[in-house]
């Protein structure tokens, strides 16, 4: 497994499904169904048609879709699920892509690697975006995103997933910020300096808890992001670090991708005490469509697909898909079988946890998060392109447009410029003490 790969743990990443694997597996149809779109009703038809006309009137935000582990190099079409032709044909104007760092040993040496990795990242989308100049333009700001998407172009946002990138060193923060990070997932899976994870790492020797929710350390990582501007993400965190985070910040938080404890019991997933907090303060929650976090998974189904994927040493279908023939033969096989026992939620389970959200604080605080490239994955929603099942299951199920406007990105805009504001207070308070002390 690469270095800085996906780090499998209690969970997996074992899920972009292809048409080359089962028929089972496309996704064709109607959110939730496997439908032919020749099958379709001229009721559907009508819903599909009034879903992407209200794409074209609202700009739509993808909150988290992972980069690192296979980064996007050309500016035409990709077997990623996140690309250029994908987001256009899908009606998905941002994305946020994220600098990713699995957590290991916590010492000198992998802290200078951790920070030269996540410098590299930044670098490559920078590329990306540089080499598909007349497409795509990096956004640093939400007056960033309106402009860009206004212009017609489409628009990158780059977010970071898991703290460790700064090691013990606080100035890191205004580096990633220079580079153009908006959000920081404070850890990932294995607690680090910062606070401890929902899922302690045994191959590192985690206690259940190291730090009792954030440390002291990360208590002034929060602090320095809030003076930032840069939004503090949640995701990942065990429950007692989220909601330190949650008291300890001065502006709202957000969580990039999780979805609903309340329908499916996956550590994971955000609870509604948790969930409320956040909400209280002014944050945002942004549902995501990873497999096991909308639809309860059994043990023995996740174990046989993290052996799966351990003995064929790859993260995603993306790179099993890249194998040399006869073992990309094999592999398929295999993991189709498993489908088969184990098929994948559609869009309409998945709009259950936005439901749930909705319903326990209000459609001003739920978003979406798709964790392409990284996990998530549904029938009816296996790619960027089809981001607009979601929102024809959203006008279905009788949400208004100017709700459609909020949960694809209207939120996520609106505590993005609030964290911001909050921070131009702090910067001109400190400003204002300075000058003070010179009276």
């Amino acid at each position: 497994m690469p270095q800085f790969g996906f780090a499998f743990g209690r969970v997996h990443f074992a899920v972009l499904c292809l048409s080359v694997l089962t028929a089972s597996c496309q996704s064709r149809g109607a959110p939730g169904v496997d439908v032919p779109t020749a099958a379709l009703t001229p009721a559907e038809r009508q819903l599909r048609t009034r879903a992407r006309a209200l794409h074209d009137r609202i700009i739509t935000i993808d909150s988290h879709s992972g980069f690192t582990n296979d980064p996007l190099r050309s500016c035409e079409a990709t077997d990623r699920q996140v690309d250029l032709p994908k987001m256009r044909t899908g009606g998905l104007d941002a994305v946020f892509f994220t600098v990713y760092a699995a957590q290991r040993e916590r010492n000198a040496q992998t802290y200078a690697e951790a920070r030269r990795h996540a410098l590299d990242v930044f670098r490559s989308i920078h590329d990306i975006i540089g080499r598909c100049a007349q497409e795509v333009s990096l956004a640093r700001t939400p007056e960033d995103v309106e402009r860009i998407v206004t212009s017609g172009k489409l628009a990158v946002v780059i977010g970071m997933e898991n703290g460790f990138v700064i090691g013990r060193d606080l100035s890191l923060l205004q580096t990633y910020g220079d580079m153009g990070a908006a959000y920081i997932g404070l850890t990932h899976n294995g607690h680090n300096d910062i606070a401890d994870s929902w899922t302690p790492s045994q191959e590192l020797g985690d206690k259940p808890s190291e730090h009792g929710g954030v440390s002291a350390f990360g208590g002034q990582v929060i602090a320095e992001m809030n003076r930032l501007g840069i939004m503090v993400d949640v995701s990942h965190m065990s429950k007692a670090a989220r909601l330190d985070a949650i008291r300890l910040s001065r502006a709202p938080v957000i969580d990039s991708h999780s979805s609903m404890h309340a329908l499916v019991n996956h550590q994971r997933n955000m609870d509604d005490e948790t969930l409320v907090a956040l909400v209280r303060k002014g944050g945002v929650v942004q549902i995501t469509p990873v497999p096991f976090f909308v639809k309860y998974e059994p043990p023995e189904i996740e174990e046989e697909e993290i052996a799966l994927f351990r003995e064929f040493n790859v993260d995603t279908i993306t790179q099993a898909n890249r194998l040399p023939p006869a073992r990309r033969a094999e592999f398929q096989r295999r993991y189709a079988s498993l489908l088969e026992r184990w098929p994948l939620p559609g869009v309409s389970t998945f709009v259950d946890h936005i439901d749930h959200a909705v319903k326990l604080v209000g459609v001003e605080h739920v978003g979406i998060g798709s964790d392409f490239d990284g996990g998530g994955q549904l029938t009816g929603w296996a790619d960027a392109s089809e981001t607009t099942n979601v929102t024809a299951e959203l006008l279905r199920r009788g949400y208004t447009e100017e709700d459609v406007r909020k949960i694809w990105g209207g939120n996520l805009l609106r505590v993005w410029r609030e964290v911001r504001r909050i921070s131009g207070e702090a910067r001109s308070g400190s400003r204002n003490a300075m000058a003070d002390s010179w009276r």
